[in-house]
């Protein structure tokens, strides 16, 4: 495994937190994986991330101050080797893109991380302070079943 996308709606919220975490802990145990976040929907393409979730994520000792937020394209499935998914809508918004050439594995991020329930990432983008909370401790025990997955499979 070389190269992890980690796709949710905006590319705002729980993706880039996502790649923050995995980038923190892959480096901690020693896999030399490149990581990288993006979104379904073009509308934050070009926004930093969630101030909430920047708060949140600095708080537990994760920056996303230099995060841009980007839209999935039909390329990424063939440069990425697993495409992570926040949730099923997200899925099946991926599962829809062409690429004649994809490569990637296309999963659910917590259940390929072996690490759900939930199957699906809570969007914290609509609720409370709190959720932005409860989606760090969520993403770096899911970071945890990655990292696990990827030494012993």
């Amino acid at each position: 495994m070389q190269r992890i996308l980690f796709v949710c709606l905006g590319n705002i919220c729980r993706s880039p937190l996502v790649e923050a975490v995995a980038r923190h802990e892959l480096i901690r145990a020693g896999l030399d994986v490149t990581v990288a976040s993006c979104g379904t929907g073009a509308w934050h393409a070009g926004s930093g991330a969630d101030p909430r979730m920047c708060a949140a994520a600095a708080w537990a000792g994760y920056d996303l101050t230099a995060h841009q937020a980007r839209q999935i394209q039909a390329d990424d499935l063939k440069l990425n080797d697993l495409v992570l998914v926040m949730d099923r809508d997200n899925l099946r918004d991926v599962s829809r893109l062409d690429c004649a050439q994809a490569k990637a594995e296309v999963g659910l991020f917590l259940d390929w991380a072996r690490v759900s329930p939930p199957l699906d990432f809570p969007d914290p983008y609509y609720g409370a302070r709190a959720g932005f909370t409860e989606a760090v401790a969520l993403a770096e025990r899911g970071v945890a079943g990655l990292i696990r997955r990827l030494r012993f499979g």
